[in-house]
């Protein structure tokens, strides 16, 4: 490793660095590093061997980026956020402060989710947002235009199509599918083995359950699965659908409400334990 005139950085003489590039002191750039031009690395950023940085690329103070990550041209990454091996985020898109992108997840010993070293690289798509201190991990895809809220988790082997929104501070578990267009609002939880359609909004706050053992029997890994959320439902504020359950196309789910059953389509249900309450009005329909 040697200094490539750049004052108080370390940059590999194999590395690749184009014109107009500003690399700030404390900066680590590893072997066969490239950067574009016009890309600017803050204090104290590191960049492992084989990683790819586009053109006006921003990186903030003390970014770790492991190695063969890619990012495209125009993306942000704000201060001391790590970016994990082969991860790939596609151009304009910005990642928040603190966060943890493509990580390799690691279950408790007790988990009924197992460590898995095979998932494939998390991708990002074009222009995404990503909050402040977000965790996402390595083998789930985001596709374009999606926005992640601060403080928000999405685990691993989750499909989030384009311009899915997940509010601050919500959870999406692991095997889970989101189609384009969705909303999630915040502080709601996303259980794992969930298939939700385009278009569905979910308020804050809403629950969503997979196990009706809870942890007991051996019998209960045959049967998880969350919900499955039509095209066009909507979830009210506080509502609580159980395991296995099926949220009809349109269904409004109102606010409260505890889901036991499959719903019908275009009805508004409501109570404990919801039931059918009317009609979902026409002009409300998608």
């Amino acid at each position: 490793m040697t200094t490539n005139n750049h004052t108080g950085a370390i940059v590999a003489d194999s590395a690749v660095i184009g014109a107009d590039v500003r690399i700030a002191p404390f900066c680590v750039i590893g072997e066969n590093v490239v950067i574009e031009k016009g890309s600017s690395l803050a204090p104290g950023c590191i960049l492992a061997e084989g990683v790819k940085i586009g053109p006006d690329v921003r990186l903030g103070c003390h970014v770790t980026i492991a190695e063969h990550a890619v990012l495209d041209a125009g993306v942000t990454v704000l201060d001391h956020t790590a970016i994990y091996a082969d991860t790939v985020i596609r151009e304009g898109t910005t990642i928040g402060s603190n966060s943890s992108i493509g990580r390799l997840p690691r279950a408790a010993a007790t988990s009924t989710v197992k460590n898995s070293d095979d998932l494939t690289p998390l991708r990002l798509g074009k222009n995404c947002i990503v909050g402040c201190s977000s965790v996402i991990y390595a083998g789930t895809a985001l596709g374009d235009g999606v926005f992640i809220g601060d403080r928000t988790l999405i685990r691993e082997r989750c499909v989030l199509g384009e311009k899915v929104v997940v509010g601050s501070g919500s959870a999406v578990e692991n095997n889970t599918r989101i189609g384009g267009y969705t909303k999630i609002q915040t502080g709601s939880y996303i259980t794992a083995y969930m298939e939700i359609e385009d278009h569905v909004f979910i308020a804050p706050m809403v629950t969503t359950t997979n196990d009706n053992y809870m942890g007991r029997t051996e019998k209960r890994f045959k049967s998880i699965k969350g919900a499955t959320i039509r095209r066009g439902a909507r979830i009210g504020g506080g509502a609580v659908l159980l395991p296995g359950v099926d949220i009809a196309e349109e269904t409004f789910v109102a606010a409260g409400a505890l889901v036991t059953k499959n719903t019908e389509p275009r009805k508004m249900v409501k109570g404990l334990p919801a039931k059918v309450f009317r009609d979902v009005p026409e002009d409300e329909l998608i």
